[in-house]
C-alpha cells in the first residue's frame, strides 16, 4: 500500500497537470476570442464597404442617367429607356392620385388612423352589435 506521502506527491503532480491543462485551454480560448472578434470586425467593415460601393454605384447610374438620359450609349439605351418609362409610369400614377383626391375630397392622411392590417373577428365582438 503506498504512503500518505506517495498518495501526497502523487496529488501534487495531478494538480499542477491539471492546473497547466488549464492555463493552456484559457490561453487558447482567448487566443480565439480575439481572432473572433477581429474577424467579426473585419466582416462589419467588409459589409460597411459593400453597402458604400453600392450607394456609389446608384449614384454613378443617376449621375449617367441625368447626364445621357437623351443620347445614351448603346450598351446602356435599355437601362436608360426602362428608367425613363418607370419615370413616365410614377408621374401618371402621381397624376391619377391627385385627380382623385381632387374628385373624392380624400386626402392621405385621411386614413391614417384606420387598421388595414386586422382581420374579421379580431375585435372578440362575436359578430354581435
Amino acid at each position: 500500500m503506498a504512503s500518505f506521502e506517495e498518495l501526497k506527491r502523487k496529488a501534487k503532480i495531478a494538480a499542477e497537470t491539471i492546473a497547466d491543462v488549464s492555463v493552456e485551454a484559457y490561453r487558447l480560448a482567448e487566443e480565439k476570442a480575439k481572432i473572433l472578434a477581429r474577424t467579426t470586425k473585419l466582416n462589419a467593415e467588409v459589409s460597411r464597404e459593400k453597402t458604400h460601393i453600392r450607394r456609389l454605384h446608384c449614384e454613378i447610374g443617376r449621375m449617367y442617367y441625368e447626364a445621357r438620359k437623351s443620347n445614351p450609349e448603346e450598351t446602356f439605351a435599355q437601362n436608360v429607356t426602362e428608367v425613363t418609362e418607370a419615370y413616365e409610369r410614377i408621374a401618371e400614377m402621381k397624376r391619377e392620385i391627385e385627380e382623385i383626391k381632387k374628385t373624392t375630397g380624400y386626402r392621405n392622411d385621411d386614413f391614417a388612423d384606420a387598421d388595414f392590417t386586422s382581420e374579421p373577428g379580431d375585435d372578440d365582438s362575436n359578430g354581435e352589435e
